[in-house]
C-alpha cells in the first residue's frame, strides 16, 4: 500500500526554505514568488516575514 502525496500548501501564509544542495545556503521563496538565496536563517526569515520590501516576484537576488 503507498501513501498519496499531501496536497501542496498555497496562499499568502506559505513561504517555502530549500536547501542547496552542496552548500551552506538556503533559498527562501515567498508567497509572491519572490526568491533569495541567504546563509543565515534569521536573515531569511526577516526577509520572508518583511514582505513586501524588496521583493520582486521571480527574481533570485545572492546575498
Amino acid at each position: 500500500m503507498t501513501v498519496p502525496h499531501p496536497a501542496v500548501l498555497t496562499g499568502e501564509d506559505v513561504f517555502r526554505i530549500h536547501w542547496v544542495l552542496g552548500t551552506d545556503r538556503l533559498l527562501a521563496v515567498c508567497h509572491c514568488t519572490a526568491e533569495r538565496e541567504f546563509e543565515d536563517p534569521v536573515e531569511l526569515w526577516d526577509w520572508l516575514l518583511g514582505h513586501p520590501d524588496d521583493h520582486r516576484p521571480g527574481a533570485v537576488v545572492p546575498v
